[in-house]
């Protein structure tokens, strides 16, 4: 498996791609593979949440679980998907509160690129599902690297802003200097946990709140 991640990415972590762990997570990959079991996102793809978030430019992390497992739905950013998959309900709770908190309309398009290219990481802890089978790779490691991944955020960097929604993420909080960056939490997007704590709580004008205070450019988080 071909490990195809950015530059400046592979600068602060190229350490993590020759311990045990990660030689683990290839051999399962590379199992499923010859088992003829279909894996999302494509080979190719895995990585790609870290190519247009370079490093050095990093503003905000919003972390997922894992992907989507149904076929074509997969995208290698946390709760995205591509313009012609139906949004799940999940991403649609999220444009619900913009809308709410911003008072912007969002398109119909569930492609989140666009927060991609203004330096939002959209980090899914496990990045990587069997076809069809929910959180299937989710005891082969990957959190080994993505904890890397945010922990290496927290200490080479400065006010990053740690968006963090649901008790899965929440439990990522140890792995965040919160005397050097920022934290908001609420419960998930989902249709389950939405009216406990989601909506209204504001995630998207706060983290522009934050960057403005700071000096740096906001974020558009309209699609």
């Amino acid at each position: 498996m071909e490990i195809n991640i950015e530059a400046s990415w592979l600068k602060v972590l190229e350490d993590e791609f020759s311990k045990d762990y990660f030689k683990n997570i290839k051999e399962k990959i590379i199992s499923d593979i010859k088992d003829w079991i279909q894996i999302y996102p494509p080979l190719p793809l895995i990585f790609n949440a870290f190519e247009l978030t370079h490093f050095d430019d990093l503003k905000v992390v919003i972390i997922g679980q894992d992907p989507y497992h149904w076929e074509n739905q997969a995208h290698w950013l946390s709760f995205s998907v591509l313009e012609w998959i139906r949004n799940p309900p999940s991403l649609k709770n999220i444009y619900k509160e913009i809308e709410r908190d911003l008072g912007i309309k969002m398109s119909n398009s569930g492609n989140l690129e666009s927060w991609w290219k203004q330096w939002v990481l959209l980090l899914n802890a496990v990045l990587t599902v069997q076809a069809w089978n929910p959180a299937s790779h989710s005891k082969i490691w990957w959190e080994n690297f993505t904890d890397a991944v945010i922990k290496t955020i927290s200490d080479k960097k400065e006010w990053i802003i740690f968006i963090l929604w649901w008790n899965f993420a929440k439990s990522k909080k140890s792995l965040i200097d919160e005397k050097k960056h920022y934290i908001l939490e609420s419960a998930h997007p989902s249709p389950l946990w939405a009216y406990k704590w989601f909506f209204w709580s504001k995630p998207f004008s706060k983290t522009n709140e934050i960057l403005k205070k700071n000096w740096k450019k906001e974020i558009d988080w309209k699609i």
